[in-house]
């Protein structure tokens, strides 16, 4: 199952400028697939590091938590109202950068569901190159 923009807008509440995933390319019971572009005239870039841009890895594990919150919300009970906000974050590890016209290749795989609270690990790609490893942790949240 592929998903567009517009489908993704109505699992999960971020809009542009701080919506970090362009498409799913892929999504099961437990597991997603997703991409975004990242375009060189990002306004990030620039102030990070203006002369050699690289996008910061903050924004490299937003696009995970996006991909994760879709997966759950795509897969998995939430209440009314209610969205996944990230609770807690481990074991990161940085790889390499991303660059102004990068692809990244986002995947999230959900490891355990206690409750309300859903542990997750992601990895971020850029040409089969592991750019972000993570592991994080939702928890659903109400957004009234």
């Amino acid at each position: 199952m592929t998903m567009n923009q517009s489908e993704i807008k109505q699992l999960i509440p971020h809009r542009d400028p701080f919506l970090w995933i362009d498409e799913v390319v892929e999504i099961s019971e437990s597991t997603i697939v997703a991409r975004k572009h990242i375009p060189a005239d990002l306004d990030v870039f620039q102030g990070h590091y203006p002369h050699f841009p690289i996008l910061p890895g903050v924004l490299q594990l937003e696009a995970a938590f996006q991909a994760g919150a879709i997966l759950i919300a795509k897969t998995q009970e939430v209440g009314e109202g209610q969205v996944p906000v990230v609770t807690r974050v481990n074991n990161t590890k940085f790889r390499s950068m991303v660059r102004p016209g990068d692809i990244l290749d986002i995947e999230v795989t959900l490891t355990e569901k206690l409750s309300n609270a859903f542990f997750l690990t992601g990895k971020v790609s850029v040409g089969g190159k592991v750019t972000v490893r993570l592991e994080f942790a939702c928890a659903a949240a109400a957004i009234t």
